[in-house]
């Protein structure tokens, strides 16, 4: 099964009516009028703009498939500046320049920086027509090649995926049953056990498969950010706002919408979604109007979702929209006969893209391997064997595979920060009996929270564990306080993960991944 693939930046490179966008740098308003006229009547969408400045800011939101840019431009930047700044930000990008002044050493140096072509003023239609015509069938060759190497390698993945054990079996078969409909699916699992590529082994096989694939993380943007993202806006809906702009949703009408870490999106922006999903419709931010699209919806979460619901994080008619059909991922200490596979796969994979040496992990790394929990899953065996390649030895992952053994037997003493005092865990954290009775329980009263181990105690458990890296007990040790100052700022905000990152003088997407990390929730 080839799984083609579509992001949002592929999709940016044309308009909503399907046209390529060209952007034309220029001051000469003339000029403008002329290749906005030019442009139009061969079939692109034309994006003018007078400075070089105006032209880097609106490159990022706009995503050309093609520049044509004059050379000599007024401003704190000029053109070959502009040309430099662009290719920084998208090297693949055919940029045409355009200029009065044919000078050799300006054609030279424009070509250096990356041009794909000199066209000198004034010139006539034909002198341009080529030149942007050979430009954009270039550009429209590599992203084929690049998206077949994609498709190739998304096959490997796949097979990988399901084919190796009898529990991913089952996620294939159940995917392959809902695949060409178009009911809403939520992939549930923990962190790293492959949610996107179901999602995209779900879309390959839809009859949308020919149409956009776009994600979002709802986790990596503010509430207002993601409802911008989302839901795009109109011009003044607020400060900075200059222009019109297109949302996600928008970008994958009749394809399909993966909304990754759809569980930490906040109450308010739920609301907005809901309706899409019940009418289809939703409002740009400052907008007057419906927009109507037709979209899949396919979510994914690590979180437990009907506890969030339960606490009123969540709304629970949301829930059952997005819960039509739910596909459970294994965690990958559940499915341990795939390790020695996807540690080969990995092997070569990091061995060709570094090239390095291709070795066989030894018999006893092998062996740490299959006792380790794999909390992090696929993904922390897979940068723990691109470490080993890149450094070319076993030494640093057999040692933190050791320590995270020698914690995990830890926390089987004394409870994970996922559980609660009534017995709920967190999604995706270990099951744990506490070691430490409380006279309360005895006497049947409510369990109290299990103590945090103090420093002392993961320095013994370590110890005794056979782990003597003076190292390794500090980053535990210091990894417990974090928890700790992060847990109890929580608390005094509220929750409020905006203002609790203001306080630590984080980002807060870093305080999202320290608050996963940590398998911190409310019931904390």
């Amino acid at each position: 099964m080839a799984l083609p693939l579509l992001n949002t930046a592929d999709v940016s490179l044309m308009n909503l009516n399907g046209k390529p966008q060209v952007m034309v740098v220029d001051d000469d308003v003339t000029m403008c009028n002329f290749l906005r006229s030019f442009l139009s009547d061969r079939g692109y969408s034309a994006i003018t703009v007078g400075s070089a400045e105006e032209a880097v800011k609106r490159y990022h939101a706009e995503r050309p498939a093609a520049v044509i840019l004059d050379v000599v431009i007024p401003g704190t930047m000029d053109g070959l500046e502009a040309l430099a700044a662009l290719k920084k930000i998208d090297r693949e990008v055919p940029i045409i320049v355009v200029s009065g002044q044919g000078r050799t050493t300006t054609v030279v140096q424009a070509m250096k920086l990356g041009a794909s072509d000199f066209v000198s003023k004034p010139f006539d239609a034909t002198d341009l027509e080529v030149p942007l015509a050979n430009a954009l069938k270039q550009r429209q060759l590599s992203r084929e090649v690049a998206t077949l190497r994609e498709q190739l390698q998304s096959q490997e993945q796949h097979n990988l995926l399901f084919g190796n054990s009898e529990k991913m079996a089952e996620v294939r078969d159940l995917i392959e049953r809902v695949a060409d409909t178009d009911v809403t699916v939520l992939i549930r699992g923990e962190s790293g056990t492959g949610k996107e590529l179901v999602a995209r082994a779900l879309y390959a096989s839809s009859l949308r498969r020919d149409k956009p694939f776009v994600k979002v993380n709802c986790a990596a943007l503010p509430t207002e950010l993601l409802e911008s993202e989302l839901f795009g806006f109109e011009r003044g809906a607020f400060t900075g706002a200059i222009q019109q702009k297109p949302g996600k949703f928008e970008f994958a009408n009749h394809g399909t919408m993966f909304l990754d870490e759809i569980g930490d999106m906040s109450f308010p922006l739920q609301a907005k979604l809901l309706q899409v999903l019940q009418d289809g419709e939703f409002s740009r931010l400052g907008g007057k109007h419906d927009m109507r699209v037709d979209v899949r919806v396919i979510a994914a979460t690590n979180r437990d979702v009907e506890q969030a619901v339960a606490e009123g994080q969540f709304r629970e008619d949301l829930f059952f929209r997005l819960n039509v059909v739910s596909i459970n991922l294994p965690p990958l200490r559940e499915r341990r006969e795939e390790i020695p596979i996807l540690t080969e796969y990995f092997l070569k994979k990091y061995s060709v893209q570094y090239n390095k040496p291709h070795t066989d992990v030894s018999a006893d790394t092998m062996r740490l391997f299959m006792d380790h929990d794999w909390p992090g899953n696929v993904r922390e065996l897979e940068n723990l064997i691109k470490r080993a390649v890149v450094l070319g030895s076993e030494a640093p992952i057999r040692k933190e595979i050791q320590h995270g053994i020698a914690m995990a037997a830890h926390r089987i003493q004394y409870p994970a920060a996922g559980a609660s005092g009534n017995g709920h865990q967190a999604a995706g954290s270990h099951h744990t009996v506490p070691a430490r009775a409380n006279v309360s329980q005895a006497s049947g009263a409510a369990p109290a929270p299990a103590a945090r181990p103090t420093p002392a105690e993961i320095a013994i458990a370590a110890t005794e564990a056979g782990n003597y890296s003076l190292k390794d007990i500090s980053r535990e040790a210091a990894r417990q306080a974090e928890r700790e100052l992060i847990l109890k700022m929580l608390q005094q905000t509220r929750w409020n993960r905006k203002e609790t990152a203001e306080i630590l003088g984080i980002s807060y997407k870093a305080l999202l991944y320290k608050i996963k990390e940590n398998g911190l929730d409310k019931a904390s």
